[in-house]
This record gives C-alpha cells, sequence and structure tokens, in this order.
C-alpha cells in the first residue's frame, strides 16, 4: 500500500509568508448560526471567505509568474502537477546555503520533479525564515533545464538569492523554459530513500501564475 507524505504548510488567518506581502483574512462570509435562517429540520452551514495574495503558503511558480508570456493556472497541465516521478537531493542548510550544479550531477532529473531538502523548513514562522535562506544558483538551474527536469521544489523561503535585487535566475531560467516551481516546502525529511512520485496541485485559475498547493509525496 501506497503512503502519503504532506509536504505543505497550513494556511490560517495572519499568516507571514513573505515580508511585506499581506496575511491572508480568513472568515465566515456566511455563518452556522446565520445560516439557519434559511433551512428547515435545524440544518446549517458555514460558508468561508478568505482573501489573500497568491504567494502564501507552500505555492507553485507557473511560467505568467515571471513572463506576460507564459501559461497560467488554467495552461498548464494537470499532467505537469500530479503523480509526477520525483527525485529528492539533500543540501544541509548548516553546511551551506547556495545549492550548485554539481549537487545534481549524478542525479537523473529528466521528466521529473526535483525536491530539494534543505532543512529550512525548521525555521518556518520565525524571523530567521525570511533571510540568508538557502537557494539554487544560476547554473543549477541551467543544469536543471538542459537535463529535463518536470518541476523544481525547494523548502525555503525562495528557490533565488533575495540578499541583492539580482534578475531572479532561478525562476528566469526555469520558468522560461516551462519548468514549474514550488516554495515553502515542509516535511522533505519524512520521504525514505528511493522512487516517489510528487503532487502539488492548484486550483485551475485563468489569469494566475502562483498559487497555494496541497502538496504532497506517495511513497512505497
Amino acid at each position: 500500500m501506497a503512503r502519503l507524505i504532506d509536504l505543505s504548510h497550513t494556511i490560517h488567518h495572519g499568516l507571514i509568508t513573505y515580508k511585506g506581502l499581506p496575511a491572508p483574512l480568513i472568515c465566515d462570509y456566511l455563518s452556522r448560526e446565520a445560516s439557519r435562517a434559511n433551512y428547515a429540520g435545524g440544518a446549517e452551514f458555514q460558508i468561508g471567505r478568505i482573501d489573500m495574495v497568491a504567494n502564501t503558503g507552500t505555492y507553485i511558480d507557473c511560467p505568467s509568474h515571471r513572463y506576460a508570456d507564459g501559461k497560467d493556472l488554467e495552461g498548464v497541465d494537470v499532467a505537469q502537477l500530479a503523480d509526477l516521478p520525483a527525485v529528492l537531493v539533500s543540501i544541509d542548510h548548516r553546511e551551506r546555503l547556495e545549492v550548485d550544479a554539481p549537487d545534481f550531477a549524478k542525479v537523473a532529473v529528466s521528466g521529473k520533479a526535483v525536491l530539494v531538502h534543505t532543512g529550512w523548513s525548521e525555521h518556518w514562522s520565525t524571523e530567521r525564515y525570511f533571510s540568508n535562506h538557502p537557494f539554487l544558483t544560476r547554473r543549477a538551474a541551467e543544469n536543471l533545464r538542459d537535463a529535463g527536469a518536470l518541476l523544481v521544489g525547494i523548502d525555503s523561503h525562495n528557490i533565488d538569492d533575495t540578499r541583492t535585487k539580482n534578475d531572479r535566475p532561478v525562476h528566469s531560467v526555469l520558468l522560461r523554459q516551462g519548468i514549474l516551481i514550488v516554495e515553502h516546502l515542509r516535511g522533505l525529511e519524512l520521504i525514505p530513500p528511493g522512487a516517489f512520485q510528487f503532487s502539488a496541485v492548484p486550483p485551475k485559475v485563468r489569469g494566475m501564475g502562483t498559487f497555494p498547493v496541497r502538496a504532497f509525496a506517495r511513497v512505497p
């Protein structure tokens, strides 16, 4: 029997995912108490409302996040989001922040989701999480592009180095090629050695290039 491992952070009222972006506002649109007037026999329902920016929690970046002519959530084929063969690459953030091309040299990434486990998610919801975090280099992104990766995920604050106002080379290289990005993963340490599948499926929204996902691994 396959086992599912949840790799997503919980979205909740007031959550700060990225400094400078507003936290989600989560509330009732129709409360259970107010709904009782609409139904007989004691039936009641809750209809929730959420106001949030797309970069909240664990989320996926599609090409239109970076490029005006890129595919949005509606345009990305579900086959690129669900049940992808996947590989895990582990680089401990205590050793170094930079994840470079040689870290993928012996990894077969063609046609796969490549998940980078740095351990940075241990700082989630702390001040430390937002700065001096692990990231991929441009050379690593070019290596993954040329080797045919389908998706690249990381358990860090950003797949790019955010210490300077650079051109975000990893986003630029991967998304130009149609390679999806998943940021703010968690729980990658729970994935056992060996083959597994990865899913990160957002709703099918027209005109959006980024959105939260329920990311998970399917392991034997």
